[in-house]
């Protein structure tokens, strides 16, 4: 679903992101970079970023970083099917390229998971693009990536909005993000995995406790391509716009978040309106990230990396980070040492790459 502005208590301090809206082309949210909307950050908040450097560089799309318990890092490639093993260092080794990965417009190798038992199982998940279909993959990884397993397959796949986060919650489910690949109805369709946040179990069975007895944990979702929670647990997710206004979401079990029947704050009986927006100039948010009391998205069409302070699961004023100065940002996570890691999409075919392009950032927090 799309939305307006910020909720209620912070509505004001939204006004000046409102105002510098600017059309998607596309309406898939990943469009060509506009204009800088502001160089100005448009709050102030403690614990803010450091100076980011290089981890490494010379990637092609990485579009997804999950952390292994010694402190490296399994990073994809949504073109070159890719999976890569990269370390606090910066030292990157090709463990594996996933077969049968259809990489075209904006599917292709996506998501990856780490196993929360981890230093048991030594599992990891991969959300990939296949010929038919879009789907999620169980896979031992120890130095060398095994057999995979399909363990959810018949996600709808498309040239564009094909979701692809994956993450383990607090409850150590596997938490899926789907698109609904330009196909608005698809997202009210319960049927459907497509448009939706699927919570399912390591061996990807409907989690116990799902509000419809299936996969699925909320819809109405037009593009969800980040997760995150909280000190407290709570879930957060950022979503695509179309023409007007990308979103971060706060997620509740069974929530319809109303793509496409509402855009922006609808104030709709049976529709969750969203936590916060942003025009889709500033933002087209993608990985999203929780660390220091903030929530931390990557702008992908915005070029930036927004701050969203938190207090009790309501949103402050966003803060803009690094505008234009990396380009298209993607993917965010925490790293186990705290900082945050941040990859480059210059070279996804709507960016304009640079030298080095693409790579991972390390941005120390305070």
């Amino acid at each position: 679903m799309r939305q307006h502005t910020i909720l209620a208590p912070v509505a004001l301090a939204s006004a000046a992101l409102l105002a510098a809206c600017s059309s998607s082309p596309s309406g898939g949210g990943e469009g060509r970079t506009p204009p800088p909307a502001s160089s100005t950050p448009s709050g102030t908040a403690g614990g803010g970023p450091g100076m980011p450097r290089t981890v490494t560089a010379g990637l092609k799309v990485p579009w997804a970083v999950a952390f292994l318990p010694g402190g490296d890092a399994l990073v994809t490639e949504r073109d070159t099917a890719r999976l890569l093993r990269v370390t606090p260092s910066g030292r990157k080794t090709a463990v594996g390229t996933v077969p049968g990965v259809d990489a075209q417009g904006e599917g292709g190798l996506l998501g990856v998971a780490v196993s929360p038992s981890y230093g048991t199982d030594h599992f990891v998940y991969l959300y990939y693009t296949a010929a038919s279909d879009n789907r999620v993959v169980r896979a031992t990884y120890d130095t060398r990536l095994g057999d995979l397993r399909p363990i959810v397959t018949g996600i709808p796949k498309g040239a564009v909005h094909n979701g692809g986060r994956l993450a383990f919650g607090p409850d150590k489910m596997l938490y899926v993000t789907t698109g609904e690949t330009g196909e608005g109805g698809t997202a009210q369709d319960r049927n459907s995995l497509g448009g939706k946040i699927l919570r399912v179990t390591p061996e990807g069975a409907p989690a116990p406790g799902n509000p419809f007895g299936d996969r699925v944990w909320t819809y109405g979702h037009r593009n969800v391509q980040g997760l995150a929670w909280d000190g407290a647990g709570r879930m957060y997710a950022t979503e695509f716009g179309q023409d007007r206004f990308d979103e971060i979401n706060l997620i509740r079990k069974g929530g319809n978040y109303g793509w496409p029947v509402v855009e922006g704050v609808g104030n709709r009986k049976g529709f969750t309106d969203p936590l916060l927006t942003w025009t889709t100039g500033q933002a087209s948010p993608s990985g999203l990230a929780y660390a220091n009391g903030s929530l931390w998205a990557a702008a992908l069409r915005g070029e930036r990396l927004w701050q969203v302070p938190l207090a009790n699961g309501k949103a402050g004023r966003p803060i803009s980070r690094f505008q234009g100065r990396y380009g298209r940002l993607r993917a965010v996570v925490r790293a186990p040492g705290g900082s945050l890691w941040v990859t480059t999409s210059n070279q996804d075919g709507r960016g304009t790459p640079r030298p080095g392009d693409d790579r991972i950032l390390t941005v120390p927090l305070r």
